[in-house]
């Protein structure tokens, strides 16, 4: 059986089939010891070069997609290597003999909570593309005064770095004075959204958790600076989201 080049680099993690498609053009990629062309495809036999480097064997990677759910502490950092040497998100997850872990999506260093984690590159891909539509909710401590006003503003949407951006769902969930907690719905993760959404209204966010991604919620089991791997019909729940996009 063979594949589409592009598509078995994508599920490998390196990015999305356009990307890839990009990187085959920049003359990036080998199969077989010749420089692949728009086009070719592979098969489990064939040798599969990316920058230097031999790619992993992805007969596993299509058999056994596997998520990890990871509840992120703050301080830590979403890259695999920091020059400055702070934890990552990385550190902590389980080693795989193939194939890596690729991070679907984002938390800044001082965001906690729900962070997912495939074998899958395509799946990840799909995930955090804003046409699939996935909402990200969160928790958020607030300082400040929240006006029925300045939660119409936030639902109606605020030009922020060029974008109009809004909550689809504002809910009051405990607390009074400096330290009220809101649960809000966003659809897509842009840098630093959710902070500046609220800032632009005058009040300051002091602590801020991702708690559910789509279909996934975090479980109160899993505390911070622990993984969990999800079962297949969680997973399943993940592929039903993007199903729109077939991931074969």
């Amino acid at each position: 059986m063979t594949e589409k080049l592009q598509k078995v680099l994508a599920r490998a993690g390196f990015g999305s089939r356009r990307e890839m498609e990009q990187w085959i053009i920049n003359g990036r990629i080998r199969v077989n010891g010749k420089l692949a062309t728009i086009g070719d495809r592979v098969s489990d036999a064939d040798k599969v070069v990316v920058d230097g480097k031999k790619m992993a064997p992805q007969k596993k990677a299509r058999s056994e997609r596997r998520v990890l759910l990871y509840n992120k502490p703050e301080n830590q950092i979403c890259t695999r290597k920091d020059p400055e040497g702070r934890p990552t998100v990385f550190d902590r997850l389980p080693l795989l003999r193939h194939g890596r872990w690729v991070a679907i999506g984002r938390l800044d260093i001082n965001t906690s909570g729900l962070l997912l984690f495939t074998t899958d590159g395509e799946l990840a891909n799909k995930l955090m593309h804003p046409s699939s539509q996935i909402e990200r909710e969160y928790a958020v401590r607030v300082m400040g005064e929240v006006t029925p006003e300045m939660v119409q503003r936030m639902h109606e949407g605020v030009i922020l770095d060029g974008h109009l951006c809004c909550f689809s769902d504002i809910q009051y969930y405990a607390g009074d004075g400096a330290n009220q907690w809101y649960h809000v719905v966003i659809m897509e993760g842009r840098n630093r959204e959710v902070r500046k959404l609220w800032e632009s209204q005058g009040v300051r966010v002091s602590r801020l958790k991702r708690v559910r991604f789509g279909p996934i919620f975090i479980p109160s089991t899993v505390t911070k600076g622990i993984y969990q791997e999800l079962p297949k019909a969680e997973i399943n729940k993940l592929l039903k989201a993007v199903e729109r996009k077939t991931i074969a």
